[in-house]
């Protein structure tokens, strides 16, 4: 590992991505969007081990939208299958590597073998430390903030929760996932600027960066550029 990697272990605990570009990539190769997105599988695995080698301890990256479901009904399956190449194909070296690995999403319309698999997944790593990846599956901000509240207005009815007590640190108690810290850093390539529908409430102070390349041809350079522009901020929090 470089020196310029050394000095930034550590900067940040969570790291969010969304993978954007995979059809593009695969358009300008001649190639189907598919090999795109399967390109952009084998990418994010070496996205993990960027970040254990850089002390980063959650990742969240933006694997299927509510929105996705709009594509073509073939490329809609192609992701899904995506999703379960990746966890076979990766199983051992999650494993050896500590990767715990993490649903944020929505059950809606997703097939047994997906729900199986993310059970599976989610099972036989629970107990990994050294580094979270959280997939947003099936995932909309729009659409976590809805079911939040839904669960509110439920806690409320039942008497578990009192009105008088909701404020921002209660809301974020019915998020899917709770227990995870807000994201420090959004990084998204192809060049598009735009937070499309991903983590609106956890981000709200995240730091954000927009990398000119397509998601399959990311690399550790162009994490470490956007870690060091990172150090570079001066996050404020709304404060002066």
């Amino acid at each position: 590992m470089n020196s310029d990697v050394e000095s930034q272990q550590g900067i940040l605990d969570h790291l969010a991505v969304i993978m954007d570009g995979n059809g593009r990539w695969a358009q300008k190769r001649g190639l189907a969007r598919s090999a795109g997105h399967r390109y952009g599988a084998e990418k994010l695995y070496d996205l993990c081990v960027m970040c254990i080698e850089r002390r980063i301890k959650y990742v969240t990256v933006y694997a299927f939208s509510t929105e996705n479901w709009r594509r073509p009904a073939d490329e809609v399956e192609q992701l899904m299958d995506l999703f379960v190449y990746f966890f076979h194909k990766y199983k051992k070296e999650m494993e050896k590597e500590g990767i715990r690995m993490r649903v944020s999403g929505v059950k809606d319309g997703l097939s047994q073998r997906i729900l199986d698999t993310i059970t599976e997944a989610e099972s036989v790593s629970k107990d990994r430390t050294t580094l979270q990846l959280i997939l947003a599956f099936n995932y909309g901000g729009r659409r976590e903030i809805v079911d939040s509240s839904k669960k509110i207005v439920a806690a409320v009815q039942s008497g578990e929760l009192s009105l008088d007590d909701l404020d921002e640190e209660v809301f974020q108690n019915y998020l899917y996932l709770p227990d995870v810290p807000d994201p420090d850093l959004v990084i998204r390539p192809s060049g598009e600027q735009r937070m499309s529908n991903f983590l609106l409430w956890q981000s709200a102070y995240s730091e954000l960066y927009f990398a000119k390349v397509l998601w399959p041809d990311f690399s550790a350079e162009i994490l470490d550029q956007a870690l060091a522009d990172y150090t570079e901020r001066d996050r404020r929090f709304g404060a002066l």
